[in-house]
């Protein structure tokens, strides 16, 4: 393990989480994707689209076509925004709240085994390391923005 870099290790972790999740939803005619959308939508006041994708780290694009999918099969519905009328809530349907405890289960299902085998103090290392590499990302401190500029 030694020789892998950091990234390595994140995203081939990430592409096995991912790889897991889809074959579960697989087994019911779904997508991770859309398991992680029906979890960000609030069950019982909606969701304003424009603050889906940045709580699901999604593109536009994607997922538009990910809640165009979600409205076919009856998991979601839109609505106007009373408070603002230029943006649309995302509702679920009584069939998307069913999927979403589903999609929850499995979630708690995941989470609950790996900390069955790992320590507390692990999980808190790996949850800091996580921050760590976040924060630092988001705050531009791997690259400076101005040298990246000149070449």
């Amino acid at each position: 393990m030694k020789d892998k870099t950091i990234d390595y290790v994140l995203r081939t972790t990430w592409l096995a989480v991912m790889k897991m999740y889809n074959e579960e939803a697989a087994k019911f005619g779904t997508t991770m994707a859309t398991g992680f959308a029906l979890l960000s939508i609030d069950p019982e006041n909606g969701t304003p689209s424009t603050s889906l994708g940045p709580k699901m780290g999604m593109e536009a694009t994607s997922l538009s076509r990910t809640l165009k999918s979600m409205e076919e099969k009856g998991l979601i519905t839109r609505h106007p925004n009373p408070v603002d009328g230029r943006s649309v809530l995302i509702h679920l349907t009584d069939f998307g709240k069913e999927k979403r405890a589903y999609s929850r289960e499995k979630v708690l299902t995941f989470n609950e085994t790996i900390r069955k085998h790992v320590t507390d103090e692990k999980m808190k290392h790996f949850y800091e390391v996580a921050e760590l590499i976040n924060n630092m990302i988001s705050n531009k401190n791997i690259y400076n923005q101005k040298e990246n500029s000149h070449k």
